[in-house]
C-alpha cells in the first residue's frame, strides 16, 4: 500500500520582480498560472488532494478559481515569509507525505511528480533536479574566491516531497534557530535528513520574471504541437 501524499501549493509571495504582475494570476496559456499549477499537481495519481497557500487579499478569489478542482482540500491564508506559509498549509495536511510545490511552476510533469513522491516514500525527503550546465564562481566582494566541481552541482526544483511530520518538525526547529531557508531541502537537511534527488525537468521553469511567461507559452505550444 502507497502512502497518501498532499501537495501544498505555496503562492503567497508579493512577486516582486514581476514588475507589478500578480504572477499567480496571470495567464499561462490562457488559464490562470495556479489553476495551470493545480491542475498539474492534481492529474498525477501519487497527489491524493492539494492544499493552496495564498495571500490573504486572495484567498476567496483563489478559492472561487480552483472550486472545480476535483483534489482540492483547502484554500489557506499564507504568512510572512515563505517558511511560515509552508508551514500553514501543512497544518491542512492530514497525509503521511507532503509535495510541496511552487505556485510558479505551472509547466510540471506528472513524471517528475512521480519521482519524487516515490522516492520520499522509500527515503523521507526527495526533490527533482537538473544538472547545472554553467560554470558557478563563488565569489565576495565581487572577486572570485572558488570554482566548484560543476559535476557535483544541481539546481533543485519543486515539488519537494517529505514524510509530513519530519519536515513540519524540521520547519519549526530552523525558524527557532533564527535560520534562513532557501528551501524546503534546507530545513531537512539542517534537521539531518537526507534528501534524494530525482530527475527534474529544464521545462518545470519557475516564473520569476515578465519574461518568463513568454517562455511557459513557447514550452506549452512545443507541447501541443508533440
Amino acid at each position: 500500500m502507497r502512502k497518501a501524499c498532499t501537495a501544498v501549493v505555496v503562492a503567497a509571495g508579493s512577486a516582486r520582480r514581476m514588475q507589478g504582475i500578480d504572477k499567480i494570476m496571470a495567464q499561462v496559456g490562457g488559464v490562470p498560472m495556479l489553476l495551470r499549477t493545480a491542475l498539474a499537481l492534481s492529474e498525477s495519481e501519487k497527489i491524493d488532494s492539494v492544499v493552496i497557500v495564498t495571500r490573504a487579499d486572495l484567498v476567496q478569489e483563489v478559492r472561487s478559481l480552483c472550486a472545480g478542482l476535483p483534489k482540492l482540500q483547502a484554500v489557506v491564508p499564507g504568512g510572512e515569509s515563505r517558511a511560515q506559509s509552508v508551514l500553514r498549509g501543512l497544518d491542512a495536511v492530514d497525509t503521511p507525505l507532503t509535495a510541496i510545490h511552487d505556485g510558479a511552476r505551472p509547466l510540471v510533469t506528472k513524471d517528475v511528480i512521480d519521482a519524487a513522491v516515490d522516492a520520499a516514500e522509500r527515503c523521507g525527503a526527495a526533490a527533482p533536479a537538473v544538472a547545472v550546465h554553467d560554470t558557478i564562481k563563488v565569489a565576495k566582494d565581487g572577486v572570485v574566491q572558488a570554482t566548484p566541481d560543476r559535476s557535483t552541482l544541481f539546481a533543485v526544483q519543486t515539488p519537494q516531497v517529505f514524510h509530513t511530520e519530519k519536515i513540519k518538525a524540521a520547519i519549526l526547529a530552523a525558524l527557532a534557530k533564527g535560520l534562513s531557508l532557501t528551501d524546503d531541502c534546507s530545513a531537512a537537511e539542517k534537521a539531518g535528513m537526507k534528501v534524494r534527488l530525482t530527475q527534474g525537468s529544464e521545462e518545470n521553469l519557475k516564473i520569476t520574471v515578465p519574461s518568463d511567461l513568454a517562455l511557459a507559452d513557447a514550452v506549452l505550444k512545443r507541447r501541443e504541437r508533440a
